[in-house]
């Protein structure tokens, strides 16, 4: 797999982020239309807890590796060893980056970082892609860090670190490109998908806008 390639288009989602929906058919259409890397976060109001958010993991995990899609579990390393995941995605306070990497083995790690000091430190200790952000205001998160922009990632670039790299926070269609131009390899997505009232046109759509292939689905 193509890590740089994969994160292109990187949609994030949990049953709280789907409008009511079936969180299992957003995902599939969101594949349709060109998502090629997938991020369970199952937090908000209303979450799934227990057996239920397991079982969900679970479904969501078979749609990602029917469709050759790589599945990552949000900051739960116990639920993504229990679903045998593809690898997990932690942020600043979520614990030991290095305890993590020890726990998951070569399985593939994220990190959130906001500037080039986090950066650094998780490159330093294997993070195989870091995401940065928020590059725009959001709703989707209460507790954002202060929103710097796209310019975050240029100063990670201009700072000399080629690691994998995604911008994350309030990315729209409208706005994807400049996350872009500032160096990222691609955009983490939320609700620009998982509201949209087709997530597959949404995400053919930011496939148009981050010159990735769109899929010709009849």
């Amino acid at each position: 797999m193509n890590l740089k390639e994969a994160l292109r288009l990187y949609f994030v989602m949990g049953s709280a982020n789907c409008s009511g929906r079936d969180p299992r058919n957003v995902l599939k259409e969101s594949i349709e239309g060109g998502v090629s890397f997938f991020q369970f976060r199952e937090k908000g109001d209303g979450c799934l807890v227990g057996d239920e958010r397991h079982a969900l993991a679970l479904d969501l995990k078979t749609i990602c590796h029917e469709n050759g899609v790589p599945f990552i579990v949000n900051d739960d390393v116990e639920l993504s060893l229990d679903v045998d995941a593809d690898g997990v995605h932690i942020g600043q306070e979520d614990g030991s980056v290095e305890e993590v990497r020890r726990l998951i083995g070569d399985k593939i790690l994220g990190v959130s970082t906001h500037n080039v000091e986090e950066a650094r430190a998780a490159v330093r200790v294997g993070a195989d892609y870091i995401g940065v952000g928020p590059m725009f205001m959001t709703k989707t998160k209460a507790d954002i860090e202060e929103v710097r922009g796209p310019v975050v990632i240029r100063s990670i670039r201009e700072a000399g670190y080629e690691v994998p790299l995604v911008g994350i926070g309030g990315i729209q269609v409208a706005n994807a490109h400049e996350v872009m131009e500032a160096g990222a390899d691609g955009v983490a997505v939320i609700s620009g998908i998982s509201e949209a009232e087709s997530p597959c046109v949404a995400a053919k759509q930011f496939c148009v806008v981050l010159n990735k292939p769109v899929p010709n689905i009849q």
